[in-house]
């Protein structure tokens, strides 16, 4: 990685963030939409969360929040490599035996720290006062699709930003965790927005599947915008008494809808 002194230097980092980040967003939603929203994906359509069409040029609106998302994450990502090459974060290259226990488990806490910081976040940018400000962009697509993971208002793109280096200057993460969480953070954000749920029947009473946000998690959010804050986990929800009461009753119905008909 290139050392970070000047404003060139800053600015081709950055442009080389920003790149990775609208290529992944775009192979992540781009992929999704393909399998779920394709004329021939269509087998699909009895799982869709909400039967409504989206508004005319939604996706394109939300491509285009996304792109300025993406720019912000972009320029974060690169703060972050400034202060890992000046000694401020807890990033860690060499690689021990002990990493393979310590690699999923700092993932998890990074993922635990994440979840609790947005839950908070996203309840407070809920109030009144805060919302048109800083979330009415995102909920302008009452219907959400893969397009909508990144569809953030500026500020809203910063405060999601914000949270990743401020874990990496107290956690210590090799870069490949670091990576995973990525990986997770995006396919996590598509899928909780794809308003069709992927996720098999019984799913939401499974030891796991409980406690994993999906489409129909989320999808309900984007309807009544009081219940359902989380992130990738329906654990804060649950303790705060802020989940949907109607979750498991609309997941059982889409999740018992059969993906394929008889002619395949």
């Amino acid at each position: 990685m290139p050392k970070i002194n000047d404003i060139t230097s800053f600015t081709v980092i950055t442009a080389a963030i920003f790149t990775i980040v609208v290529v992944r967003y775009f192979i992540a939603a781009g992929v999704f939409h393909l399998l779920f929203y394709t004329s021939k994906s269509s087998k699909w359509n009895s799982r869709k969360v909400n039967q409504q069409a989206y508004k005319k040029g939604q996706f394109q609106k939300e491509i285009k929040w996304s792109i300025v998302s993406s720019l912000i994450f972009a320029v974060a990502g690169t703060l972050t490599v400034w202060l890992w090459q000046q000694g401020k974060t807890q990033i860690y290259e060499e690689l021990g035996w002990l990493d393979i226990i310590y690699i999923p488990v700092s993932l998890g806490v990074a993922m635990f720290l994440h979840e609790t910081y947005y839950y908070w976040v996203h309840k407070a940018m809920h109030h009144p006062g805060v919302f048109r400000y800083v979330h009415k962009v995102h909920h302008e697509s009452l219907i959400s699709s893969p397009w909508t993971a990144f569809s953030f208002h500026p500020l809203e793109a910063l405060l999601e930003a914000v949270i990743l280096p401020l874990i990496l200057i107290v956690i210590p993460m090799h870069p490949l965790a670091i990576l995973l969480h990525l990986i997770v953070m995006t396919l996590s954000s598509v899928i909780n927005h794809l308003d069709i749920e992927i996720y098999p029947k019984n799913f939401e009473n499974h030891w796991l599947g409980k406690w994993i946000i999906g489409a129909t998690h989320h999808s309900l959010h984007h309807k009544d915008f009081k219940t359902n804050y989380g992130l990738y986990f329906t654990f804060w929800d649950k303790w705060m008494a802020t989940e949907n009461g109607n979750f498991n009753k609309v997941f059982k119905e889409k999740s018992r809808q059969k993906i394929f008909s008889a002619g395949g």
